[in-house]
């Protein structure tokens, strides 16, 4: 009598699925280089997904415009944190209403995201009473 199921092919790649993915994966993070303590910059701490595309400096601060395929985001940061201020940031897609996010921070406000697929933006930063907008970009 066979002493194998018909199911046993599948039990043992579920067992080495179970046991192997976990352990390359843990060999993975152990290899591969990565930040290391205080070694990240700040376009890797960056809260907004994508590639960076944009940067507008003004007096106090610059508006930093990120796009994905799909999505545009922006963060406005401050030149100098510190104190709390009023700041604000505002995304419009062309057609489209546009998404704002203004208050009193030390050092960024945003992120804000808004759908640009096929689609233009303009944006607008400020910190501090003073910055900058654009015309429509990132077509």
């Amino acid at each position: 009598m066979p002493t194998d199921t018909p199911h046993a092919p599948h039990r043992r790649r579920r067992l080495l699925a179970r046991v192997l993915v976990p352990l390359l994966t843990a060999l993975a993070l152990l290899v591969l280089p990565g930040p290391g303590p205080g070694g990240s910059t700040a376009e890797a701490a960056s809260v907004c997904q994508g590639r960076p595309t944009k940067t507008y400096r003004f007096a106090t601060g610059e508006l930093r415009l990120y796009k994905t395929r799909h999505y545009a985001c922006a963060v406005t940061v401050a030149k100098r944190p510190g104190a709390a201020r009023p700041m604000s940031v505002s995304l419009q897609p062309r057609g489209g209403r546009p998404a704002v996010k203004s208050g009193r921070y030390t050092r960024q406000t945003g992120p804000v995201t808004v759908h640009a697929l096929n689609r233009c933006v303009r944006a607008s930063g400020a910190v501090a009473g003073r910055g900058t907008s654009t015309a429509w970009i990132l077509c």
